[in-house]
């Protein structure tokens, strides 16, 4: 997914009332507020505010159901790093864990981490670490990870094919030990979309033809799954989705299979 619409401060507040979750509505919006005032003038390479990326970084993590204090965390991860506010101030006005979390993720930032393949236990050693504190930490970077993913487009080609590495070898890992599929299906994707763009392309393309029969196909095979269990009384929530152009890129690339071969193509 690349993003190109600006998420913002309505954006956040209609996430939240959207939730099934008893968001304290009041918080969140005086970390909006401190974010905002901090980040003030702020731009991202885009052109865009600044406070754009805290507002998606808190919209991603709504969207897995964290609470209140992760989401002003979300808000706030970027202001003890670059702004004049300091973790004092947060932990006054935002109270203990709020703090943490802040600080948690400043030290995570500025950690070294090595895309060596070597080095990718030390690099997940490192990150455990950071749960022992307070595992929403690693949560919010990967929230921040998957945002900065979304948005690479305006960095330079160094950058993207660096950042895309490191994504590939740390974060996708990371997220796929917490079980957290989404995350590290998208995450794969936009590093792959960096790493190789034509093999990208050319799997999106296959994907893009026959659309409207998967989405079709996939209903289909959902709606005799659900009639079979209502036969014995049951009625589980069942979802359906396209394997990632990742996966898929693994079986052709990897495995030497062509996109024909591919009959799992469905999950």
């Amino acid at each position: 997914m690349i993003q190109t619409k600006i998420e913002t401060h309505d954006d956040l507040i209609a996430a939240l009332k959207a939730s099934d979750k008893d968001y304290d509505i009041q918080k969140i919006e005086r970390a909006y507020q401190v974010a905002d005032n901090a980040h003030g003038g702020q731009v991202r390479k885009s052109g865009d505010p600044y406070i754009s990326h805290p507002v998606s970084v808190a919209i991603i993590l709504v969207g897995m159901g964290m609470d209140t204090d992760c989401i002003c965390a979300a808000l706030l991860h970027d202001v003890v790093e670059d702004t004049a506010v300091s973790l004092d101030e947060l932990r006054k006005s935002f109270g203990k864990d709020v703090a943490i979390m802040v600080s948690g993720v400043t030290k995570l930032t500025n950690m070294p981490l090595s895309t060596k393949e070597e080095q990718q236990a030390e690099n997940i050693r490192k990150m455990l670490l950071a749960m022992n504190e307070d595992i929403r930490v690693i949560l919010i970077k990967l929230a921040d990870r998957l945002h900065n993913m979304r948005t690479m487009q305006y960095q330079s080609p160094d950058k993207q094919r660096s950042k895309s590495h490191e994504t590939m070898e740390i974060y996708a890992p990371i997220a796929h030990r917490l079980g957290i599929r989404s995350v590290k299906d998208e995450l794969e994707d936009l590093g792959l979309r960096y790493l190789d763009p034509v093999a990208y392309k050319e799997i999106e393309d296959q994907l893009n033809m026959n659309k409207t029969q998967r989405e079709q196909f996939i209903k289909d095979v959902q709606e005799r799954i659900l009639e079979r269990f209502s036969e014995f009384g049951l009625h589980p929530h069942i979802e359906g989705r396209v394997k990632s152009i990742y996966g898929i890129y693994r079986k052709i690339y990897v495995k030497g299979k062509s996109f024909e071969e591919i009959y799992d193509i469905y999950a």
